[in-house]
């Protein structure tokens, strides 16, 4: 089975105690905790009791989920502060950006420090035995598979990784095909289901993304070194409302093989 996780942006507005009650009440097994609320970087305190509170629930603090933009400015000297708050939380993971364009925007200087950067990050993070883990995402050097595979290979360290999530909008067949030529560097996958309308980006409810997904964690094959336990971090909810969450989360289980839908 896949392990279950989540996000906890998806709940910005709850504090820890509510989110790590929440997980347990609906079967999630680990979360990656977001550096913008809920566990700061520095705070070397409250990752300690975020992870004890965790492991009294048995959830496994499993990455945390850093805003540090490889090619930005002090992105080096930031990466030392979120790697001792990882290591404080006990989390084997730590998720990471890569600039603020992609790759034809920004220019290929940009794209050479940025993967200088990850290099170093990898290594630092290896000398914890932490993994780190490139978001995927647009306005960013991971905008396109061709790019984040071509940014991993430039990094050149066996201890970082890329993230995957779906793109709205681009659809099932190139997304396999992302997921395809990411898989020698591949990690966790960010879970959610949004569409394109003609006002923009629209979260739906993951159940209507069903189809789409039992496809694409069937084509999920995480790197060979990815030492981890397979885990899909449910990312986000319909009007952000925990009424919602439980239906997403209960599609996620079925998804990742733990209760049938």
């Amino acid at each position: 089975m896949i392990r279950t996780g989540l996000c906890s942006v998806t709940f910005r507005a709850l504090d820890v105690e509510a989110i790590i009650d929440l997980a347990a009440e609906t079967g999630i097994e680990a979360i990656e905790w977001g550096a913008d609320r809920h566990v700061l970087p520095g705070d070397l305190a409250q990752a300690r009791r975020v992870r004890d509170l965790c492991r009294d629930k048995g959830i496994a603090p499993a990455s945390y989920g850093s805003y540090v933009r490889a090619g930005t400015p002090d992105a080096t000297g930031a990466f030392a502060e979120v790697l001792d708050t990882a290591e404080a939380l006990g989390s084997g993971n730590i998720r990471v950006w890569a600039g603020k364009a992609k790759r034809s925007d920004a220019g290929e200087s940009a794209f050479n420090t940025a993967a200088a950067e990850l290099h170093d990050m990898a290594r630092l993070a290896a000398e914890k035995s932490i993994t780190v883990s490139v978001e995927y995402h647009r306005n960013s050097l991971t905008e396109e598979a061709e790019d984040t595979l071509a940014l991993m290979e430039a990094a050149g360290h066996d201890n970082l990784f890329s993230y995957w999530q779906p793109v709205p909008g681009r659809g099932r067949a190139r997304w396999l095909e992302e997921l395809d030529l990411l898989a020698p560097h591949l990690g966790d996958l960010h879970v959610f289901h949004w569409i394109m309308t003609d006002a923009g980006q629209e979260r739906r409810p993951l159940a209507e993304g069903v189809a789409d997904w039992r496809a694409l964690i069937d084509a999920w094959t995480p790197a060979p070194r990815w030492p981890h336990p397979r885990t899909g971090f449910l990312e986000f909810v319909r009007d952000d409302t925990v009424a919602l969450y439980h239906d997403d989360s209960h599609h996620l289980r079925a998804l990742c093989g733990h209760v049938t839908a």
